[in-house]
């Protein structure tokens, strides 16, 4: 695999709108960015592909659950160990216990002014894509 293979970031985003702000933040901090527009698409995805840093993930989207994502994500060697952040509007205190239960590394409740959710994107690029540095795909093992 070559560095341009790699893409930085996985995008998992029902919202054109949505999707589009938080790919505009993350250009800004120069990282690749693959958008895919629920679930099954992102599932797909990361079977085929390259794999990202990162993967930000919308909780509520049709076809396949943001929780149905990463619970698939969490159950995989190849998929265990990339950072899932929880990029979503539900700040419902039951839908934060359920994404950590299932293994999300963060939760972020987008807010409702688009500048400020730049900021907040920005903040997880600069964290989980250049000072955090998970092991390699398949290097954690489940007992």
């Amino acid at each position: 695999m070559t560095d341009h293979d790699i893409v930085d970031v996985l995008l998992v985003e029902d919202n054109a709108h949505d999707a589009e702000i938080t790919m505009r933040a993350l250009s800004k901090l120069s990282h690749r960015v693959h958008w895919v527009r629920d679930g099954e698409e992102a599932i797909e995805y990361l079977r085929v592909s390259a794999l990202p840093r990162l993967v930000l993930l919308d909780l509520k989207m049709p076809k396949m659950s943001g929780i149905d994502v990463l619970r698939e994500l969490r159950s995989t060697d190849r998929t265990v160990s990339i950072p899932v952040v929880m990029l979503t509007s539900s700040g419902q205190e039951r839908d934060i216990a359920e994404c950590y239960r299932y293994g999300a590394n963060g939760f972020a409740v987008k807010p409702i002014d688009l500048q400020e959710l730049e900021g907040v994107v920005q903040r997880i690029g600069l964290y989980w894509l250049l000072v955090n540095r998970p092991p390699e795909p398949g290097g954690l093992r489940r007992k």
